[in-house]
């Protein structure tokens, strides 16, 4: 039995691998992420960015041809990241199935042991990273049309918040003001809430 259990090409993997978790962190974790506190796109970009990398670099060790190389890439047309049918973090977690299938089916003796093991640990370590130690509480957001202008303050932040809360029934973690209308005295009020802490959630709620 023919199998590689190691190559130059694992110091390859590891330094690449090491070079696109760098990039990746400082971009979506520490400039996406400080702007837009999105923790479901924090957790995707990571992940697909990951699978994506393990995916290019099992394939450019395969001879394959063009259109079979294409081919494979086919498959993931069947994600559709703006159905209303599945969320897009059950999408990701999709993504990743299909990717470590389409690596580990792919392994040959051009890939080692040692490589494809690293590829599926650390994708399995990541994941379990991301949901359950650096995304532990999930902030979501909405948008409503607020009638109470006189509310709309930085002085009276607390006031606002506290009247949000009585509203919507949400345990609200901070709210930003949009758009002001003073012809009809009503303002567009984005809140922000932890899903993890409310009593309900919202499925149907199409994200911003």
């Amino acid at each position: 039995m023919n199998i590689n259990w190691f190559d130059d090409d694992v110091y390859k993997l590891l330094v690449r691998l090491s070079i696109n978790f760098v990039f990746i962190t400082l971009i979506v974790r520490f400039i996406y992420y400080k702007i837009t506190k999105r923790k479901d796109y924090l957790f995707t970009y990571y992940l697909i960015g990951f699978i994506i990398f393990f995916i290019c670099f099992s394939l450019k060790k395969l001879d394959i041809d063009t259109g079979m190389g294409l081919g494979l890439f086919a498959i993931f047309s069947i994600i559709r990241y703006r159905t209303n049918q599945i969320e897009i973090k059950e999408m990701t977690y999709l993504f990743i199935v299909i990717g470590l299938s389409v690596v580990n089916s792919l392994a040959s003796k051009q890939i080692s042991m040692i490589e494809l093991g690293i590829i599926n640990v650390f994708m399995l370590v990541m994941t379990y990273i991301l949901e359950y130690v650096w995304l532990l509480k999930h902030e979501t957001r909405k948008t409503i049309l607020f009638d109470n202008i006189k509310l709309i303050d930085i002085t009276r932040e607390d006031e606002l918040k506290s009247e949000l809360e009585k509203r919507t029934g949400l345990s609200i973690n901070r709210v930003e003001i949009g758009r002001i209308n003073y012809l009809d005295d009503t303002a567009q009020v984005r809140i922000f809430y932890y899903d993890d802490e409310q009593g309900l959630s919202d499925y149907s709620a199409p994200s911003d």
